[in-house]
């Protein structure tokens, strides 16, 4: 996956890896970095594998991102939703030089997420109504 924008002068991030046939990661974060208001860069922040220890049904992949066995994947058959997430921060400054720096908060943000209580909610309304239709 590679993210990129502008118009005269692009920003294109480096590929990050999502997906194949034995592996599946779900959660990004695309860092935008700006200089005076104007974007400079696109990078995707890598967190590590700290999420990944103690849960069986994450692996770390090259000691960067946890990964879920695509197998386990509900469109493999298996019963975790590996729907992609992408949290957006920034850093650097805007074009009144105030500093911009939420990257710093990203792991806070996670712990806000209304991914898994959406996800939570859609799985028991549809599965209520699966037998109905």
């Amino acid at each position: 996956m590679v993210a990129f924008a502008g118009r005269k002068y692009a920003a294109r991030s480096l590929p990050a890896f999502v997906a194949n046939s034995t592996y599946t990661v779900t959660s990004f974060t695309l860092v935008l970095e700006f200089n005076r208001g104007r974007l400079q860069n696109l990078y995707w922040k890598r967190d590590g594998c700290a999420k990944c220890v103690g849960d069986s049904t994450l692996v770390c992949l090259n000691n960067q991102d946890c990964a879920i066995k695509t197998s386990n994947c509900k469109n493999h058959g298996g019963n975790v939703d590996c729907s992609l997430g992408i949290q957006l921060a920034f850093s650097g400054t805007d074009k009144h030089l105030s500093v911009l720096n939420s990257w710093y908060e990203v792991e806070n943000l996670r712990q806000y997420s209304l991914y898994g209580l959406y996800s939570n909610l859609k799985d028991s309304l549809t599965s209520q109504y699966s037998n109905i239709f």
